[in-house]
């Protein structure tokens, strides 16, 4: 692996999305020399990831001279709770946790939910900043299984996979059919060709 590639960061404090992304970056044919960079962003509450996605890249691009790159995901139950808890999902996670969500259904044989992530990277030779989505539908597990993972990943039951959660799926299975790797690909295509 060569150490004259471009570098370009993923600003993020959380090891567990940065070794999702490092996973699916070994694989890709692009010039960049990926790092994290937990460098911390400023959040706005928002009514959707894509604007609280692009406030954060904006909050720090002073303090980067390369390329970098953001990522914002939400956990959306939208039967029967309405998508909530969504962009404040991380909020959510704290406070109440997988236990919390849980106990606010009563019926898990018609839940709906679904995972997003927006990707916004700020491309330093274009002077531009780009924004790639990713979204995966499922249910909820009435139970938490797994060890794998993190966040809401326990209770997640992806339609492509309805017998494994997110949480019992190694990662380079999850990365087969998330809403990272569904936006990262999109970014990875991009990087690709510039």
């Amino acid at each position: 692996m060569s150490n004259d590639r471009e570098l370009i960061y993923f600003i993020t404090g959380n090891k567990h999305k940065y070794l999702e992304i490092a996973n699916l970056f070994e694989t890709a044919k692009v010039s960049y020399q990926l790092k994290q960079n937990d460098l911390p962003t400023v959040e706005i509450q928002a009514d959707t990831l894509k604007e609280v996605a692009i406030y954060k890249l904006q909050s720090i691009q002073k303090n980067i001279r390369s390329s970098y790159f953001i990522e914002d995901a939400g956990f959306f139950v939208d039967v029967p709770l309405n998508g909530f808890p969504g962009v404040y999902s991380k909020y959510v996670l704290h406070t109440i946790g997988n236990e919390g969500i849980l106990r606010l259904i009563n019926d898990f044989d018609s839940t709906k939910a679904h995972f997003e992530t927006v990707i916004a990277l700020y491309h330093k030779s274009l002077d531009k900043i780009l924004v790639f989505e990713g979204r995966v539908e499922g249910v909820i597990s009435p139970t938490k299984k797994g060890d794998y993972g993190f966040g809401f990943d326990p209770i997640f039951v992806p339609n492509e996979l309805p017998y494994k959660t997110f949480a019992e799926l190694a990662t380079f299975e999850k990365n087969q059919i998330s809403h990272r790797a569904k936006a990262w690909n999109q970014m990875l295509k991009f990087l690709e060709e510039n």
